[in-house]
C-alpha cells in the first residue's frame, strides 16, 4: 500500500485510482498502486504517460518541501509487478493500463488516442498526395508568389505552399510574425490552381474562439492585402476545433469521426501547439483519408493544457531540417527553388515539415527578436545581457531584488495601460485597448498569480476614482469591467478565451450593464452579465489562456521564487503575445532558472512517428 502520509505526494484522485487499480489483484500489490497513483499524477501534469525506466529507482519528492519521501521500486521488479497485473495489459489489450515493449505504462484512452494519431498520420504520409498536376501546381506557385527568384524570405512561404500541396499531412511551424497566416492564405490560392474542377471543401480551425476569430480576421486581412481570389473580403468561416467536429452534449464524443466524416478536402488547424493528444487524434480521425491536413503553429510555444505535447513530437527538436532526395526534386519541379536533401527518413514525416524563419514582426537586431531567440536556446546568459542593455522603447526589465522602486514602477505601468479604459466608454474604444494591453501571469494563485494581480488593478483603478469600491451594490458589476469566458457555450456563440467588457446600454451612464464582445467586421454582440457562461475578470491573465491571442504591449509579472511552471517555453510564449513593447517583472535568479528548464511531457508519439 502507499504511505499514509502519500497526500504531501498525490492528490486525493491519484491515491483513490492508485488504489481502485491495485484491487484487481486479490491480495493487491503496493508496486502498482504505486504505478498508478504516479500515472494519474502524470496525466494531471500534462504527460501521455509514465516511463517507468525515468521513474525507477529514483526518489519521490514532496513539491512543498523539497524533501524526498519514499523511493520507487528497482525497474525489473516493478515492471514485473505490473505485467503479472489483471488490470495491465499490453498494446491493444482493453486494460484499465497499458505497458508497451519501451516500458511505458499508459491509461488505456491515453495509449489509444496515441496510438490512433500515429497510425493516421502515417497511413497519410505513406498514401501520398494522390494525383496532381505538377504543371498546374507549378503554376499556381508562380502565380501567387511570382515567377522570378523572389526574396529570400518569400522562401520558405512558398516552399510550405509547395510541401503543404505535395503531402496530404504537413506542418508549417515558425516563430511569431513568421508570416504563417500570409501563408495560409497563400495556400488556399494555391490549391485552388490545381483543383479547378469545383471548388476546394475547406475548413478552417483553431482550438479556442479567440485564436478562430483572430485567425479569421487575419487571413481577411491577407486576402485583401494580397488580393487573393480564394480569401474573400468577408473571410472564411473559422470554427473551434470542437465545434468543427459537433460535440454531442454531455459526452466527450463527437458528430464527425471515422463512420461520419467531416466534408472537407482541406483542413487547416492553426496554433496547433494548443491541441492535447486526445482532441488531434479525433480530429484525424474525421477526416476523410483522401483530404490533406495542415498543421500550422509554434512548435517552441508552450504545449497543450491538457496531455501531450503533439506539435513538438511532430517536429522533433533534435530533427535535421530538409528533405529526402525525392521530395526535394519534386519541390524543385514546382517551385524552382533548390532544396537542401537530407537523405531519406523511414516514416517520411521529414518531408512534410516547414519551418518559417524570417520574421516581419521585428526590425532585424531587435531587443525583444534576441530576447526571445535567446530564451528559446535556453540561453539565461544572453538574455539577461539583453535584458539588461534593453533600450526600454520595446523591452523593459524590472528587477524587484535590485531595484527598491520596482513595485511603485510595477503599479503605475498597470494603471497607465488601463487608464484609458475608462476614458471612452463606448464599446469599440474599450475592446480596442484591452487588446492593446494585457498583463500576464505565470500562476493563478499566489502573491504574484492573476487573482492577487486582478485585485490590485482594482484596488489601483478605485483609488484613481475609475470604478466603485468593492461594496458598491451590484459589484462585482461596473463599467469597464473585462471579462474572460472560460467555458464555451455554443448557443451564445461565446468560447473559452473570449474576452468581453461590461458598459452601460447605449453608453449612456445611468443605462444598465451588457456585456460586449467583438463579432468581426467591426460588429459588437452584447449580453445580459447574469446570461454569461462561466467568466472571470481579466486584467490578469496566465500565460496559457494569453494563448491564441496577441497585444502591442505586454506585461509578463513572474513570482518571486522559483517554480516548476516556470520554463523556457512559458518565458518565450509570453514575450511572443507582444508586437511592440514587453516589460517583464521578475528576479534575476528566478529568470535564469525558467530559461533553464524545459518542458519534458512523457509520451510515445516521437518515436511512433519517426521510427
Amino acid at each position: 500500500m502507499l504511505d499514509p502520509n502519500s497526500d504531501r505526494l498525490f492528490s486525493p484522485l491519484d491515491r483513490h485510482f492508485g488504489r481502485f487499480i491495485a484491487a484487481f489483484h486479490p491480495a493487491g500489490n503496493a508496486a502498482v498502486e504505486l504505478a498508478a497513483a504516479l500515472l494519474s499524477r502524470a496525466a494531471g501534469n500534462g504527460d501521455v504517460c509514465l516511463d517507468l525506466s525515468l521513474t525507477a529507482g529514483r526518489a519521490l519528492v514532496d513539491p512543498r518541501r523539497g524533501m524526498p519521501e519514499a523511493v520507487c521500486p528497482a525497474l525489473e521488479p516493478w515492471v514485473a509487478a505490473l505485467r503479472a497485473s489483471p488490470a495491465v495489459g499490453t498494446p491493444g489489450q482493453g486494460r484499465p493500463l497499458i505497458l508497451d515493449d519501451h516500458l511505458r505504462l499508459y491509461l488505456y484512452r491515453y495509449w489509444e488516442y496515441e496510438n490512433g494519431l500515429a497510425l493516421a498520420i502515417r497511413s497519410r504520409m505513406k498514401a501520398g498526395p494522390g494525383e496532381i498536376d505538377l504543371s498546374r501546381l507549378r503554376d499556381g506557385l508562380q502565380r501567387v508568389f511570382g515567377s522570378g527568384p523572389g526574396r529570400d524570405e518569400d522562401h520558405g512561404q512558398r516552399l510550405a505552399a509547395a510541401v503543404a500541396s505535395l503531402q496530404r499531412f504537413s506542418v508549417i511551424t515558425g516563430g511569431p510574425g513568421t508570416g504563417k497566416t500570409f501563408t495560409i492564405a497563400r495556400l488556399l490560392d494555391v490549391l485552388a490552381e490545381i483543383h479547378p474542377q469545383r471548388p476546394l471543401r475547406t475548413r478552417l480551425a483553431a482550438p479556442t474562439g479567440k485564436a478562430a476569430a483572430r485567425l479569421r480576421e487575419a487571413l481577411r486581412r491577407a486576402g485583401s492585402r494580397l488580393g487573393i481570389r480564394e480569401v474573400p473580403a468577408d473571410a472564411p468561416e473559422v470554427h473551434t476545433v470542437h465545434r468543427l467536429l459537433q460535440p454531442i452534449p454531455n459526452s466527450p464524443y463527437f458528430r464527425h469521426h471515422a463512420s461520419n466524416p467531416l466534408p472537407a478536402d482541406l483542413v487547416v488547424v492553426d496554433e496547433a501547439s494548443m491541441v492535447d493528444v486526445a482532441l488531434m487524434a479525433k480530429l484525424m480521425d474525421a477526416v476523410p483519408p483522401e483530404s490533406r491536413v495542415v498543421l500550422v503553429g509554434d512548435k517552441d510555444q508552450l504545449a497543450s493544457v491538457e496531455a501531450g505535447s503533439v506539435l513538438g513530437d511532430i517536429c522533433r527538436r533534435d530533427r535535421r531540417p530538409g528533405f529526402s532526395a525525392g521530395m526535394a526534386a519534386r519541390i524543385r519541379q514546382v517551385a524552382g527553388r533548390p532544396v537542401e536533401a537530407v537523405g531519406n527518413e523511414s516514416s517520411g514525416l521529414q518531408d512534410a515539415i516547414v519551418e518559417l524563419s524570417h520574421t516581419y514582426r521585428f526590425a532585424a537586431g531587435s531587443a525583444m527578436a534576441e530576447l526571445s531567440r535567446a530564451v528559446n536556446r535556453g540561453d539565461a546568459v544572453r538574455a539577461l545581457e539583453v535584458l539588461s542593455g534593453a533600450p526600454g522603447d520595446s523591452l523593459v526589465w524590472l528587477d524587484p531584488g535590485a531595484d527598491s522602486a520596482a513595485r511603485r514602477e510595477l503599479e503605475n505601468r498597470i494603471l497607465d495601460g488601463y487608464v484609458n479604459c475608462f476614458r471612452d466608454l463606448t464599446p469599440d474604444a474599450v475592446l480596442k485597448e484591452h487588446a492593446r494591453f494585457k498583463v500576464l501571469c505565470a500562476h493563478r494563485i499566489g502573491a504574484f498569480g492573476v487573482d492577487a494581480v486582478n485585485r490590485l488593478t482594482e484596488q489601483l483603478l478605485y483609488r484613481s476614482r475609475l470604478i466603485p469600491g468593492t461594496g458598491a451594490a451590484q459589484w462585482p458589476w461596473y463599467a469597464g469591467r473585462p471579462v474572460l469566458v472560460t467555458r464555451n457555450d455554443y448557443t451564445l456563440d461565446l468560447f473559452n478565451g473570449d474576452i468581453g467588457v461590461a458598459l452601460p446600454e447605449g453608453s449612456a451612464s445611468g443605462g444598465g450593464l451588457r456585456v460586449h464582445f467583438a463579432a468581426g467586421r467591426g460588429d459588437i454582440r452584447r449580453y445580459l452579465p447574469y446570461r454569461l457562461p462561466e467568466h472571470e475578470t481579466v486584467y490578469a491573465m496566465t500565460v496559457h489562456k494569453s494563448q491564441g491571442s496577441e497585444f502591442d504591449d505586454v506585461l509578463l509579472i513572474l513570482p518571486d521564487r522559483d517554480s516548476p511552471v516556470l520554463t523556457r517555453e512559458l518565458i518565450y510564449t509570453a514575450l511572443t503575445r507582444a508586437r511592440r513593447r514587453i516589460t517583464l517583472w521578475g528576479a534575476r535568479p528566478v529568470i535564469e532558472n525558467a530559461i533553464r528548464r524545459r518542458i519534458e511531457r512523457s509520451s510515445g508519439l516521437r518515436d511512433a512517428l519517426w521510427r
